[in-house]
This record gives structure tokens, sequence and C-alpha cells, in this order.
């Protein structure tokens, strides 16, 4: 297990470009943490580190999965607004968890059962308005 303690937006991005460096094709990494605790911050730090600041991530929310364009391709999933796990399964989203690009998956519980046990994840903690715990297991 890895911990890290980031003052500042800038600061967990650093920690994800850092962290980019040790995925490869067809992983899955699960993040974890409240509302606003940093996780669509740290998915634009590792897509920035693939694509060496040529593609923006935002956040899927609202559309479930958001495709970057990197090499290998990063799909960053949004789980919050699903009500059925038979909602991915209407996108194809196993097709995408189990491809040649790494998944980012917010709000994970909400398709459990769906993650090998070898998926990475991630936790982020709100310790003050602008320090986050982030802790990485695999």
């Amino acid at each position: 297990m890895e911990e890290f303690i980031s003052n500042s937006s800038a600061e967990t991005l650093e920690i994800a470009s850092i962290f980019a460096k040790t995925l490869s094709k067809g992983d899955i990494v699960l993040l974890d943490g409240d509302l606003g605790a940093g996780k669509t911050v740290f998915v634009k730090g590792v897509v920035n580190s693939f694509s060496n600041g040529k593609v923006i991530a935002v956040s899927p929310t609202f559309v479930i999965v958001n495709v970057y364009e990197t090499d290998p391709e990063i799909y960053h999933f949004d789980l919050y607004r699903i009500n059925d796990v038979s909602e991915l399964d209407a996108i194809g989203a196993e097709e995408y968890f189990y491809g040649d690009g790494i998944s980012f998956v917010e709000w994970p519980e909400r398709a459990k059962g769906m993650f090998p046990s070898s998926a990475i994840k991630v936790y982020i903690e709100k310790i003050s308005d602008e320090s986050r715990k982030i802790r990485i297991e695999r």
C-alpha cells in the first residue's frame, strides 16, 4: 500500500502523474472518495501524463463514460447516477473494462461484482478544504 498527502489540486495532479507511470494496458482503477474529494482531479493527472498535456479529462457524471484518446486509451467512468448494473451492460462497459485501455471507475460500489480482484484501488479522503490523503492498494 502507498499513501500520500496532497495539500493542493496541483499536488494531487503530480501524485496522479507519478501513479500513471505504473499503469499498463488492461488495468482497472477503482476510485473511492466522497463527493468533491478529488477523484476526477486524480484522473486528470493521469490523462495529462499519458497525453503529454494534449487531452483534458472532465467529469463523466452525466454521460457515464468518457473515452480519452491517449496511448493506451483511458476510459473514465462515473457510476454515481446509475440505478442498476444493467445500465452498464447497455453501454458495453465490460468491453471497456476488459479491453486494451486503462479504466478508471468512480463510485465502483454501484457495480459490485463487476471488477476483478486485481483491480487497483485508490482511496481519496478529504482531510481539509485543500488537503487529501491518497491511499493506493494493489
